[in-house]
Parts: structure tokens; C-alpha cells; sequence
């Protein structure tokens, strides 16, 4: 098995560390969850990488002979068995659903249900396929289980937030009703969340973007005139997040940050800068007005609100459902370190990283071809309009406009678009031009 993971583990969506030269892999717990043929073990294994070590949560899976249905998930040989990504096998992940319904605990997992979540277990998996750095396996359009791939020692957020809102009624997020965890590093450690799945609900992303789409097939029409307009979802969105952040300050722990933590937050802002600086050099003439934002965060007084944020807000973390808008994945960016995921932010990170997101579907479909200047102007009406109704739903529900923090809710959608500059330069650079543009208006 060690010898395997070395190849495969980099090939996978899910794996953090593309690129990276891996010295060596080794299993550090095994547990079997299915014996005989096909058979399943759950490890967690450490990936060397020198300097540095990662530790990932994989469900093996075995057999004699692999169907052609698992052929795109194999692992390898190993002696007389062929070993694959089990959390792909439907005839193996339903055990999963079982040990959370039974509240088992065995061979160092623990199995956990709420009390009150009655749990349907003669269900069968289907992996969802558009996950990034999770799987997903979704029973029966009933629940979804998220195996968390990289595992950090602790309670994951997304289980936390979850948890402490749903026990106080929050009406916008999914509640938890079981979850795997084990120990690890001498701190319980979240492997997996299982929440009901929402199979009627809509994803905002996809929303956002038949809308523009909707603008850009009227020739004639403003945003706010075209049948598809999106802005009266964008203000109860906005709203929804500022109910979920008021909730978030008070059930978990909040304060105001001082002058001293405004600076260390400034001084963040510089370094991401900086490290950017050294990939992609077309930010370099945007460095000068990046820093002087970024110096205005280092200039504000004591007093600013920080607590718990969702951490990687934007427009695929929400759901429409026939109840109102649902805010889901609370994990935070699943690359940060979980010291950082769990630590005091101002919430207008969060505003801002939906304001970018907007951005983003207004123009990532003129991003990979040549585009019309009447295009170009309905998609910065588009973004606009509603940027503004979010921040407009989201002042209505907390009693204070985001807008009026000015200097902070600048500095932290700057920052948020240099770490877009990187991410597209790296992985899509037709798309470099989004948060470039909106990094050139920005500073205007």
C-alpha cells in the first residue's frame, strides 16, 4: 500500500499538495469496516513532504476483480487483490450510514448521532462528483455524508458552527445529525459530517449565472428589467448572512480586536501581497494602491468587531431552498491551517468574499473570449446591482451597512482578489483578467 500512494494520492481532485514532492506515505491507523470480498479499511495516513506533513482520510476498498464502474478509482494491485477509493463502491459506504445510525464505536472511530436525528441506514451512496477538496457521498437523496480528505487534529468547524446554530434554531443552515471522529495527535478530530440532503435546493452559482446569461441574451433591456434579475435573491441572501453572522457572535466567542490587532491584520495583508507579488508580476502595477489600503487597516482604532465567519464565503456555498436562502461548508478554506480557520475575523470578510463572487458571475463567461463593449458594461451593471442589494438585505437585518466600514470592507475584498490572482494564474489564467479588473476599479 505505501509504495501505491506516492502515485496516486497526488492525482486526486481532494489532494492539497499538487505538485509537491512526496518523500514517503505511511499508514498510521487502519481499521476495517468490511471484511471478505469486495472489502473496505479506513486509514489515515501521513504524507512526508520534508519540511512538512499532511495527514488524509482514505476508505480502501478491495477486491479479486474490479467492475469497470470502479475502474477510474483503482489504487493498484497488491498480491491478489486489486485496492480502489471504497468511498466510490455503493455496495461498501452504506456501512458508513449503519455504524452513524447504531452510534458505534470500535477500532479507535467513533460513530456519532444526535440524539433527536432519526437515521434511515438501508440507504445506498452516490459520490457527489463536483467536490473539490472533500467527498461527498449523498443516500437516497436523504442525507449527505462529507468525508473530510485532510484531516487536521480538532473539531472541525463545519460540525461547531453547524451544531451551535442549529440547537438555536438558525433557519439557514442544514443541521448536523451524526458525524465520524476519532483521535488523533491526543485531540478529537472530525473525519466526516452527516447532514440531510437538500435535494431541492439550488445552488446560488448556478442561479446567479442563468441571470446573467438572461441579461446577455436581451439586447435592449437594464438588469434590473430582464425577468431573470437576480437582485431581490441578492438582498435576502444578504440578509440571511447577516442573521447567521449576528447568531455566530452570539453563541460563540466574539470581542473587538485593538489597535494592535488592526496592524497584525494589516501586516497579513502585506505578506499575502508580497508572496503574490513573486508569481504573478502583472499585480505589480496595482502594488503601490494595494499597500496604502492595506495601511488603512493598520490605522483603525480599537473597536472592530471580530468572531467566528464562515471563512470561504461565495455564491457555491449557499443554497436557495423553498424556505429561504441555506449558508452550507463552515470548514473554512480547507488549505489554511485549522488554527487560522477557527480564528476571530471581522465578518466583512465574509461580505467581501461574496461581493467578489458576484464579480466572478457577472464575468467569468466573457473571461475566455474576445468580448463586445455593450457586454462589458451589462456585466459591470449586473455585479453592481447586485452587490449593492446584498449589502442593502445584509444592513436591513444587522442595523449597520457594511458599506459604512468603507476602509475594511475595501482592504478585505483587495485581499481576497490578490489571492484570486494567484489561484488563476496557477490553475485557470484565461481567467486572470476577473479579479485583475477588479482589483484595477477597486484602487481607482
Amino acid at each position: 500500500m505505501d509504495d501505491l500512494l506516492p502515485h496516486w494520492l497526488p492525482q486526486q481532485r481532494w489532494f492539497g499538495a499538487k505538485g509537491r514532492p512526496i518523500n514517503a506515505v505511511t499508514v498510521v491507523a487502519e481499521h476495517d469496516l468490511v471484511a471478505g470480498d469486495p472489502g473496505c479499511s479506513h486509514l489515515l495516513v501521513t504524507v512526508d513532504f520534508g519540511e512538512e506533513q499532511q495527514v488524509y482520510q482514505l476508505l480502501v476498498g478491495r477486491r479479486s476483480e474490479l467492475p469497470q464502474r470502479l475502474q477510474h478509482v483503482a489504487i493498484g494491485r497488491s498480491g491478489d487483490q486489486v485496492l480502489y477509493d471504497g468511498a466510490h463502491d455503493n455496495e461498501l459506504t452504506h456501512v458508513l450510514l449503519q455504524l452513524i445510525a447504531d452510534g458505534s464505536e470500535e477500532g479507535g472511530l467513533a460513530f456519532r448521532r444526535l440524539p433527536a436525528a432519526e437515521v434511515d441506514s438501508d440507504l445506498t451512496g452516490l459520490v457527489m462528483g463536483a467536490e473539490q477538496s472533500n467527498t461527498s457521498i449523498v443516500f437516497g437523496e436523504r442525507y449527505i455524508l462529507k468525508l473530510f480528505r485532510k484531516v487536521a487534529p480538532g473539531v472541525n468547524p463545519d460540525l461547531e458552527i453547524t451544531r451551535a446554530l442549529a440547537q438555536a434554531g438558525c433557519p439557514a443552515v442544514v443541521p448536523p445529525l451524526g458525524w465520524i471522529e476519532t483521535e488523533l495527535h491526543g485531540q478529537t478530530t472530525t473525519l466526516g459530517l452527516l447532514q440531510p440532503f437538500l435535494r431541492s435546493a439550488s445552488e446560488g452559482w448556478q442561479l446567479a449565472v442563468t441571470s446573467v446569461r438572461d441579461l446577455y441574451a436581451e439586447a435592449d433591456l437594464h438588469a434590473d428589467e430582464v425577468g431573470g434579475d437576480f437582485a431581490g435573491e441578492s438582498e435576502r441572501l444578504g440578509a440571511a448572512t447577516a442573521d447567521v453572522h449576528e447568531r455566530m457572535r452570539n453563541l460563540l466567542p466574539s470581542r473587538v480586536a485593538d489597535a494592535e490587532e488592526n496592524a497584525a491584520t494589516a501586516k497579513q495583508m502585506h505578506e499575502r501581497l508580497d508572496a503574490a507579488l513573486e508569481v504573478v508580476p502583472e499585480l505589480a502595477p496595482y502594488a503601490e494602491d494595494l499597500r496604502s489600503a492595506y495601511d488603512a487597516v493598520a490605522g483603525l482604532p480599537h473597536g472592530v468587531p471580530v468572531q467566528r465567519i464562515h471563512g470561504d464565503f461565495h455564491l457555491g456555498q449557499v443554497l436557495r431552498t423553498d424556505a429561504g436562502w441555506v449558508l452550507i461548508d463552515f470548514e473554512g478554506e480547507p488549505a489554511r491551517p485549522l488554527a487560522e480557520r477557527v480564528a476571530l475575523m471581522s465578518p466583512l470578510r465574509d461580505v467581501a468574499g461574496m461581493l467578489r463572487s458576484f464579480d466572478y458571475a457577472a464575468r467569468h463567461l466573457l473571461a475566455e473570449q474576445p468580448t463586445a463593449p455593450a457586454l462589458e458594461y451589462r456585466a459591470n451593471e449586473w455585479a453592481e446591482r447586485n452587490r449593492d442589494a446584498f449589502c442593502t438585505g445584509y444592513a436591513h437585518a444587522a442595523g449597520r451597512d457594511p458599506r459604512d466600514d468603507a476602509l475594511l470592507l475595501r482592504a478585505c475584498e483587495l485581499d481576497k482578489a490578490v489571492y484570486e490572482v494567484v489561484y488563476e494564474a496557477r490553475n485557470r489564467p484565461t481567467w486572470l483578467s476577473i479579479p485583475l479588473g477588479s482589483i484595477e476599479r477597486l484602487v481607482r
